[in-house]
This record gives C-alpha cells, sequence and structure tokens, in this order.
C-alpha cells in the first residue's frame, strides 16, 4: 500500500518550520548544467567523497588543496598516467591523507572517467527512474565508492538522488512506507518505486524528498 508524501512533509514543517525546511533543501542541476562541467571537477569531487568516508569531513577539506596540487586539479588523463612510484612517493607527503589504496583509487578513477567520454553528459542522460542501478554502476566502474558513497558522490555535484542515510530509513520505517533496512537489489528496487511515487505527487526532485523526509521524525 503507497504512503502519500503530504502527511511527512506537514510533519516536517511542523518540526523545522517552512523556513528551516527551506533553508535545508538542496537544488540538483539540470542536465544542461551537469553537462557542461569539465571532467577534473568530477574526479575532483568524487575524489573527495572518497578521502572524506571515514574520517571528519572539516579535516579532509582543511587538506584538500594540497590534494589539488598534487593532482594538478585532477586533470583526469595526468591522474591516470601516474606511475606506481609517483603515488607511492605521495606517503611521504604529510599534506596528505596517506591512504595508499584511495590514492591509487585517483588513478584507477582517472581512467574509468575518460573512458565514458565525458562524464557529465553520462550522469545527465541517466534516468531518474533508475537511481539505484546508477549507484550499483557507479561501484562497478570507480573504486572506492561503494555504499552510500555513490549516492553522496552523486548529491555532490548535483544529480538528482535520494539517499539512504539512517535517518532515511528510520523515517521510511516510522512512516510504514518500508519494513527493515534496504540490502537487497530487490529492496532498493522497492524504495526506489516509492520515491518515484512521491516525484509524481509532489513534482519535489528526489534530493528534497529524502531530506525532508529525514526531517520529518529528526531534530
Amino acid at each position: 500500500m503507497s504512503v502519500a508524501f503530504a502527511p511527512i512533509e506537514e510533519a516536517a514543517l511542523q518540526r523545522h518550520g517552512a523556513a528551516g525546511v527551506a533553508e535545508r533543501l538542496v537544488k540538483p542541476r539540470t542536465a544542461e548544467e551537469l553537462a557542461s562541467l569539465p571532467d577534473a571537477w568530477f574526479l575532483d569531487r568524487m575524489s573527495l567523497r572518497i578521502f572524506r568516508a571515514g574520517l571528519k569531513h572539516d579535516l579532509v577539506d582543511r587538506k584538500w588543496p594540497a590534494f589539488q596540487e598534487v593532482f594538478r586539479g585532477f586533470e583526469p588523463t595526468f591522474c591516470a598516467r601516474l606511475p606506481d612510484e609517483a603515488i607511492e612517493a605521495l606517503l611521504e607527503d604529510r599534506r596528505l591523507i596517506r591512504n595508499l589504496p584511495k590514492l591509487r583509487a585517483v588513478r584507477a578513477n582517472a581512467a574509468a572517467l575518460l573512458a565514458l567520454d565525458g562524464m557529465g553528459r553520462w550522469l545527465a542522460a541517466w534516468p531518474s527512474t533508475d537511481l539505484v542501478g546508477l549507484w550499483a554502476e557507479l561501484a562497478r566502474r570507480f573504486q572506492q565508492l561503494g555504499g552510500n558513497s555513490a549516492p553522496t558522490f552523486l548529491r555532490m555535484v548535483g544529480k538528482d538522488t535520494f539517499i539512504l542515510t539512517d535517518s532515511v530509513v528510520r523515517a521510511l520505517n516510522g512512516w510504514d512506507a518500508f519494513a527493515g533496512t534496504p540490502r537487497t537489489n530487490g529492496d532498493l528496487a522497492v524504495v526506489q518505486r516509492i520515491f518515484a511515487g512521491w516525484a509524481a505527487e509532489t513534482g519535489r526532485p528526489y534530493c528534497q524528498l529524502s531530506q525532508i523526509l529525514a526531517m520529518s521524525l529528526d531534530t
């Protein structure tokens, strides 16, 4: 049985007020805006997400100018051609987060990005009706983008998506929209259909639906 979004949004408004809800909502980029962005920027944001995972974001962000320096602005061709010795030498640079698998992922992900011949266009063309499929494809093509890293990266670059944070999962359960934690492909397909229904009902983008859903129960 489908759950209407109207009472969910009303609960968020009662908890946070109209202004409080509005100021938290993000706005996705249009397909045209995504397609116009350079590949180096996507590799930068992807790498930032990967290094943030499991660490305090402000710690990583303070170090990020040094990453941008050593990877030359994350220009994909440069990064894809880095030899093993150059990557391993970065372990001696105290300005960086010296995690060898993540440093190697920059090179591997640069090569994978180049194979797309325009990541912005590729993301823009992916249908919103199969966001969980996009998460899986990102995890397959790129290193260190498993779990919530793929949807979080999409949120960072402005591709419309919901994210299954703990707050969102609790709210899905709390509103009897879904029972338990979505884990299997079948579970994720069910959640995709739930959000698609809410998008059709409200006209809101997926990112705002998941934010409002979280705000409906959390402070």
